[in-house]
């Protein structure tokens, strides 16, 4: 089965000329079809930068990242484009836009992906809200939802265009226990059902057992990524 995230051997650097910095250090990291994939590893070393090369938000500078069957080195940005509509991202500090309600949130990504009508786009945004239990909720604004609920509305936001890959940044990492646990629940369900892969990166020590396999980061370098 053709893996749906393939690296080989990416390097990757911040800075220019004596402030050149290499924060990664040839990666190799292959994904499978609906595989459930924790990233672990300690502040500052690359998680992020890995998720965000992935993702297309960062350009990749050496090595070889192939992302549902699409080169990512030297991709054009129509190719960066058509990829990312098949991402779902989830950041870390959920990244709502405040003066839009819930259901308006997740909205945003139906119309980066495809044309649908207002009543359409209503229509799908309040089905996923209900999947993550927030029915109840979708006209309200981020600042009128508690820290779990935000969560909850990134979550929707991310499936709702129905990914290929979810890229999760520390989920959890506002939340308390319960609300914590749910909320990664959410994440697997929805995904299970949706046939796509989740890359997940977390310090949270209680959600590890979610995972298909587990891999680990220290100082830029990926260990056991095959």
């Amino acid at each position: 089965m053709q893996p749906v995230i393939s690296i080989q051997n990416l390097n990757h650097y911040f800075g220019k000329g004596l402030l050149r910095k290499q924060v990664l250090f040839n990666i190799n990291l292959t994904i499978a079809p609906g595989e459930i994939v924790i990233l672990t590893g300690p502040s500052g070393s690359g998680k992020t930068t890995l998720l965000t090369l992935i993702a297309g938000l960062r350009s990749i500078q050496n090595g070889s990242a192939k992302v549902l069957n699409c080169e990512l080195y030297k991709a054009t940005d129509r190719q960066l484009l058509q990829l990312r509509r098949q991402i779902g991202y989830i950041f870390q500090k959920h990244n709502l836009v405040p003066f839009l309600t819930a259901s308006q949130n997740v909205q945003m990504s139906l119309n980066l992906c495809s044309n649908f009508s207002k009543q359409q786009l209503c229509r799908r945004a309040e089905s996923i809200l209900e999947l993550v239990h927030l029915k109840h909720r979708v006209n309200y604004y981020p600042e009128h939802l508690s820290e779990g609920q935000k969560q909850r509305v990134a979550i929707a936001r991310a499936l709702v265009i129905q990914p290929k890959i979810v890229l999760a940044d520390e989920p959890t990492a506002s939340l308390d226990k319960n609300s914590g646990r749910d909320v990664v629940k959410l994440m697997q369900e929805l995904a299970k059902k949706q046939d796509c892969s989740i890359l997940l990166v977390t310090h949270d020590d209680r959600i590890l057992d979610i995972a298909d396999r587990l891999v680990h980061m220290e100082d830029g370098y990926l260990l056991n990524g095959t």
